[in-house]
């Protein structure tokens, strides 16, 4: 089942309509439509919040093997097939050479699927430090698999 489907499923089960979820999110009903027809995909932050405003858990809506995996598809060279268990260890390694606050931010967010607030509310700093860290370090991630994969 897609993440389309699985929104859908979980806002009807709620009793929302789309133009409700929308408001909540501050979106427009177009995009929670194209969102749920699968014209369009949230990101981690659109469906954490879409979880939240629908009172279900993330996992309702992504899986975590989902999460990881479409967040950093797109740090992928286009068109370059990398079977996952590559991919995980070659994440793995650059993790293991990242200084160890970097390192915890980005297993936190897109393995332990921590919110940006919760990361930010364990380390005692600002919401938007941890975008910078993420921002980073997703950066540095991709430079890193584009490297690796063209050896």
């Amino acid at each position: 089942m897609d993440i389309g489907k699985r929104i859908a499923d979980a806002r009807i089960l709620a009793g929302v309509t789309q133009q409700e979820l929308a408001e909540m999110l501050f979106v427009s009903r177009e995009l929670v439509s194209k969102w749920e027809s699968g014209l369009r995909r949230p990101d981690l932050g659109a469906v954490e919040r879409i979880a939240g405003a629908l009172s279900v858990p993330v996992e309702t809506i992504i899986t975590r093997e989902e999460c990881v995996f479409t967040e950093l598809q797109r740090l992928l060279p286009h068109g370059e097939p990398v079977p996952r268990e590559r991919l995980s260890a070659l994440i793995s390694r650059f993790l293991r050479e990242r200084p160890e606050k970097e390192a915890d931010v980005f297993i936190r967010k897109y393995y332990l699927l921590n919110s940006t607030s919760e990361i930010a509310a364990f380390y005692g700093i600002g919401e938007n430090h941890v975008r910078s860290l993420l921002s980073k370090s997703t950066r540095r991630l991709g430079k890193f698999l584009k490297e690796e994969l063209a050896k």
